[in-house]
Order: C-alpha cells, then structure tokens, then sequence
C-alpha cells in the first residue's frame, strides 16, 4: 500500500466533492489501485464551506500556508480558480517539493509553460486532468493511451453550456433568450455566461489540448472565437430540412506546419459522430495516424465528474509520484504558428433577410461570384405578408476572407436587411 497525503485549497463546488469522494470512496480506491488517498487539511476562506459537509475543525484552516508549509502534505490540489492568488499558490506548493493537482484551465491555458517549468526545475508534478471535460479523461488518453500516434486534427464539444442552449433550441424551438433562461434555472448556465456562449471557456480548453498535441503554447488571442448569441431557432430548423446539425465546436487542424485553432457553431452531417452528443454533455472526436478516428464522450462539468478527474489526479501520483513532469521541455513543438481565420477554407451556411422581389437571389448570387463563391444549395422561405424573407444558401469551399468581403458588399445593398447569419461547416 502507498499512501499520499492531501491539502485541498478551495472549497467550493468540485473541492467539496473531492472531499466527499475521499470520505466515501477511499477504502474502494484503495483495494483498486494499492493507493491510500488521506486528506490531512482543507483550506477555504468561508467556514461556512466546510460547515456545509461537516469537515472538523481538525482538519480545516483558512490560511493556504498551512498547507502550503505542510511538511506531511505530499499534493496540493488547488482548486479556487482564477489566475490571482491559484498561480502563487501553486508556485508555492511545487517549491516546497509538493506535487500539485489543478482544475484551472484559465490559469493554464497561459501559465502552463512557466509552472511546468517550475515543476520540473523542483522535481514535483503537475497534474490537471479535470481541467479538461470534467470527468472524460481526455489527458490520459493523449499521455498514454495515444503516445504512439500523431494526432493532427480533433473536433470537440468541449462547453456544456452551449451545447445544452443549442440543443434545447432544436428541441424545443426555443429562441436563445429563451433557451438560457431555462439553462440557468437549471444551474447550466452562469449569472454573467459570456465566457460559455462566447466561445472563451471552450478556448481556454483548445489551448491545453493543442499543448499537450502539438507540444507548443498557442496565445489565447490567436484562436478564433466567435459566439452562438446569433443563431436562431430558424437557422437550426432549416439546417435540419437540409440533414444538419450546428453543435458548438472547438477545432484544431494542423496544415502543413501551421495549426487552425478555432471555437466557433459549425454545421455537421447527421450521422457524423458528434451529431448526437446533445444536452450538457461533452465529447472529443481524435484522429490518429495508427488508431484512426477515436470518439470519448460523458459529462464534460459538474461537482462528481470533475471531482473524480482531480482523484484520478492524486491516485497517479500515489503509483508514480517519483515521475517527471508531463512534458519535458526538450520536445520539438509540431506546429510552427496558428493560420489568420482570414485564410482558412469551409464550406457556409448562409442566412439572408432580403427583400421579397423577383431578381434579388441572382443579385445576392452575382455579389458571391465575384468573390469566387459558389452556390452548392439555395432555397427561399416563404413568409406570408413578409417585407423581407429568408433566403438560406450553402457555400461550395471558400476562402474565409473572401467570404468575410463578399457579405460586407452584399449588406451594404438596400435588398438585404439586418447581418447576415454565417454558419461554417465541417467535413471531419
């Protein structure tokens, strides 16, 4: 049997039920992996937190140096979120010859090179499976269970949150307002969700993903990210009379040796495998150069899945806690830069409200020539008594820019009213 010793900063949704795992799982973790999980303290700065699962005083401070200058503790397992004070904490720990277990993608997403390399300079690992889709374990899989394969392209619904609002929209035929009203009243969705339905949450995982495949740190303000604010019940009605869906995706494509890195709505068959992952659920579609296309699907959120990622965290570190840390500093990076959105190719979904006059498709048509875009699909929809009716195309392949140049022509005609609705579409 090996034992590990436990200090857990932050006590709130996923430290309370890392506490509760230990509590009511730890004889089964140990017959299973030969590893005694054992919290010697937990630190928050509300006592009411610890009240709220009966932790005993004995085990309970609101100073982190008390776990921090710990010399019993082996792993500190920082879960309070945030950049300030999470990076001096964990900074902290791996000084004092502590391994560290983190859920912080924020934090990660632009730090993970420095605290890695302050692990490696202090011989201690860092840990952080539960920062990525909750309870899937997606980490593992890249560290082990792909090591052998170049992985050049994944497709991921990676944000609960967005992929519940668009799900409830198809389902119901809910507007967006609608549909994230209900979602936080079913605690899916935040007071302020702008870092969910923007796109910012799901880029911050994009991030720690392409790291650990590409084995270089992109910026956060070179991955493309756009919202799903705009599209309408409409835009996933008339996506699904063409035998579509719009699932809300993060996209990492390495072309040649630069990497397309996007978070954005895009268009999927439906019997492509995403299609049906619906709900808050997650799922990250792989493609391997040996194992070929590899689907891992659960619940990327939520106190228990994200809490038995952090678990499985500590239970490796109690089988390994000699090992180095999780990437040495000496890997060639795979990519050399992020590609400009403006050079990208999709195919588009395209969504006008244009005037309901003979001539105004072929117009809308010759604008979308000149930019050398074809037409693979078009159809207008009827509105009874309608000034301006939808008109709703799809796109041959197309050079971003020049789509992004075309619109800004078409919008400024008087036939078109309000912004165009732009929907890209994967063939992954």
């Amino acid at each position: 049997m090996k034992r590990i010793n436990v200090g857990i900063i932050g006590l709130g949704t996923i430290g309370s039920g890392v506490i509760k795992i230990l509590r009511e799982r730890r004889r089964l973790i140990l017959e299973r992996s030969g590893v005694d999980v054992h919290l010697v303290k937990a630190c928050d700065v509300r006592r009411a937190q610890a009240d709220k699962i009966g932790l005993p005083s004995s085990l309970f401070t609101s100073n982190p140096q008390e776990i921090i200058k710990n010399d019993k503790i082996d792993v500190v397992v920082e879960l309070i979120g945030g950049f300030h004070p999470a990076k001096e904490l964990i900074l902290q720990a791996l000084k004092s010859g502590k391994h560290v277990v983190t859920a912080n993608k924020a934090l990660l997403a632009s730090e993970i090179c420095d605290i890695l390399s302050v692990a490696r300079r202090n011989k201690r690992q860092l840990k952080f499976e539960a920062s990525v889709c909750g309870g899937i374990p997606i980490i593992k899989a890249i560290r082990e269970g792909l090591v052998s394969n170049k992985v050049d392209s994944f497709l991921g619904i990676i944000n609960g949150t967005s992929n519940y609002l668009l799900t409830k929209m198809a389902e119901d035929s809910l507007t967006f307002s609608e549909a994230l009203s209900r979602a936080k009243k079913k605690g899916y969705a935040e007071r302020n969700p702008r870092f969910d339905v923007e796109g910012i949450d799901a880029a911050h995982k994009l991030v720690i993903l392409c790291y650990l495949l590409f084995s270089k740190l992109i910026p956060l303000d070179s991955v493309f990210k756009e919202g799903i604010s705009d599209i309408s019940h409409l835009d996933i009605r008339y996506a699904q009379e063409m035998g579509l869906v719009i699932k809300p995706l993060a996209i990492a494509k390495k072309v040649g040796d630069d990497l397309e890195a996007r978070v954005h709505a895009t268009l999927l068959p439906k019997d492509h495998m995403l299609a049906p992952v619906n709900g808050v659920f997650n799922a990250v579609l792989f493609r391997g150069d040996l194992v070929g296309d590899m689907l891992f699907y659960g619940r990327g959120a939520g106190q228990f899945p994200t809490a038995s990622a952090v678990v499985s965290d500590l239970v490796d570190l109690g089988s390994d806690a000699q090992a180095d840390s999780i990437l040495k500093s000496s890997v060639k990076p795979r990519i050399r830069k992020v590609r400009r959105m403006d050079d990208i190719v999709s195919r588009y979904y395209l969504r006008f409200m244009a005037i309901d006059k003979p001539g105004i498709l072929a117009r809308i048509a010759g604008v979308l020539g000149k930019y050398r875009i074809g037409i693979a699909q078009v159809s207008q929809k009827e509105r009874r008594r309608a000034k301006f009716v939808p008109v709703v195309m799809i796109t041959h392949h197309a050079l971003e820019k020049n789509l992004r140049n075309a619109l800004e022509a078409i919008e400024r005609l008087a036939i078109v009213k309000s912004k165009t609705i732009k929907i890209r579409m994967e063939d992954f």
